[in-house]
């Protein structure tokens, strides 16, 4: 029985559809295993009834996004001959868990590869916010800089020495908050899961090196706290928590921050979130920065993608504190192509599809590392 991964080409000539372009190396990679891959074409996600053709036509794998909504329509065509979908990302809100295990179709993802990426990301958002750079460039790029002045015409925020509220410590928020170590933040975490005392007792260690060394002038912290404490004691907000609907979970993350809870924030805090859009109600959160209960936001994912024309978000008296980028977190050019699976989303997405469909592993989906639904073959 094979256990592992295989190096010898399959026996047999799989075809794939990506609803996307992956890559021209994770194309190659599996082209060069006899696969027969097709991609669509276009920078926008292909309709419903497209995708639903491509695996009634007889597909063995299906590569999407989150953009591609994958329910028992799409399972229902592919049956007797769908084996595998491969999502080209860390979440799968798109896919219905219950359908692909009704139909036992193992699905797959892209998670660790972008940890990194995603916090780093967060942590560059916050200082773009913070120190008002889109405010400070536009006023060169509008010819409006006619003079220097030690606080005109605006001042921004240090992150230094600042205290950082980490909502969700699973691999992103702890990235992140290895980040906020080298800025002397305290840090003020939630997890609704329960402490990781682990983390915590590194963390601290470090911390207290740093400090003793002479590497930062002030004793930091780090520990956990209600959502309450963290959200009216930080001066920073990081979002890193999974979008959990209410019976999904007895913590659910939908709405998570929503009038109630932005008004606990200091009317001098800002918030990021890189995790799921859903997690913010956006018309609380316009209202929030309209009415200056907190100084900014920054997003980088939305309830709806793309951001609908008439969000409340896009509302001119509120763009100086609120900026809005495109689902961009993880695109960096190692984090999205790279075909190592170690290090890049396109290397795991394509050996997570060979895994499945060269039955590696001794064929045993359970011990795949890349699949999501192990429950339904157990």
């Amino acid at each position: 029985m094979r256990v592992g991964r295989r190096d010898v080409m399959p026996d047999k000539n799989f075809r794939i559809f990506a609803t996307a372009d992956i890559g021209d190396a994770a194309i190659k990679r599996l082209r060069e295993r006899g696969y027969e891959v097709e991609a669509y074409p276009n920078p926008e996600s292909p309709p419903k009834s497209l995708i639903i053709e491509k695996v009634r036509s007889g597909i063995d794998g299906l590569i999407t996004t989150l953009r591609d909504p994958i329910d028992a329509e799409i399972f229902e065509a592919g049956k007797g001959t769908l084996r595998v979908v491969a999502q080209y990302a860390v979440g799968f809100d798109n896919i219905n868990r219950a359908d692909a295990n009704r139909y036992r179709i193992p699905f797959t993802h892209t998670a660790d590869v972008l940890t990194e990426a995603t916090a780093e990301f967060a942590l560059f958002a916050l200082a773009d916010l913070a120190r008002k750079l889109w405010s400070a460039e536009h006023l060169v790029r509008e010819n409006k800089w006619g003079y220097w002045h030690p606080y005109l015409p605006f001042l921004g925020d240090e992150v230094t020495g600042k205290t950082m509220g980490i909502l969700g410590t699973g691999r992103i928020g702890q990235a992140m908050i290895k980040k906020c170590i080298g800025f002397d933040m305290n840090i003020l975490c939630y997890e609704a899961m329960g402490a990781n005392e682990k983390l915590v007792a590194d963390v601290q260690q470090q911390m207290d090196l740093r400090y003793k060394s002479g590497m930062q002038r002030e004793r930091t912290s780090i520990n956990y706290v209600s959502i309450e404490e963290a959200l009216s004691q930080s001066d920073f907000i990081s979002i890193h928590v999974p979008l959990l609907r209410e019976g999904e979970s007895d913590t659910p993350t939908y709405h998570l921050i929503n009038e109630r809870t932005l008004r606990t924030m200091k009317p001098t805090a800002y918030l990021v979130n890189t995790s799921r859009g859903p997690v913010v109600d956006e018309k609380a959160l316009a209202k929030a920065l309209k009415e200056k209960w907190i100084a900014g936001a920054a997003l980088d994912v939305y309830e709806n993608e793309p951001l609908p024309p008439d969000s409340p978000l896009r509302d001119p008296e509120i763009e100086d504190r609120c900026r809005l980028y495109p689902h961009f977190a993880s695109a960096a050019r190692i984090t999205r192509l790279s075909l190592d699976p170690q290090r890049g989303m396109a290397g795991r997405c394509v050996q997570a599809l060979i895994d499945v469909l060269e039955q590696n592993y001794g064929g045993d989906v359970t011990k795949m590392p890349y699949v999501v639904n192990k429950e339904a073959f157990r």
